[in-house]
């Protein structure tokens, strides 16, 4: 059985980090630009992009709205990689 809580250097961890700064480069968003978007201050997005930081449910949907995500399609993406 899984553990409920991953490391953060866990594969599932990684893999949604690079997701993440992968996306928010390709719109061409600064760390500053995409913490405007979201409304925080902009360190909050290196320590989430580092693994510093984890994302509740109700953050990961709105940093996958701020980064024009489906966080649907994200879950699903992540489900077919490391869950079936």
């Amino acid at each position: 059985m899984k553990k409920l809580r991953t490391s953060i250097h866990s594969e599932e961890q990684q893999f949604l980090r690079q997701l993440f700064i992968s996306q928010r480069k390709s719109l061409g968003l600064s760390q500053r630009a995409l913490a405007e978007r979201l409304g925080v201050i902009y360190s909050l997005i290196g320590k989430i992009e580092t693994g510093d930081r984890r994302l509740d449910v109700i953050e990961f949907m709105d940093y996958c709205f701020a980064l024009e995500l489906d966080p649907n399609a994200v879950l699903q993406q992540m489900k077919a990689k490391f869950y079936l």
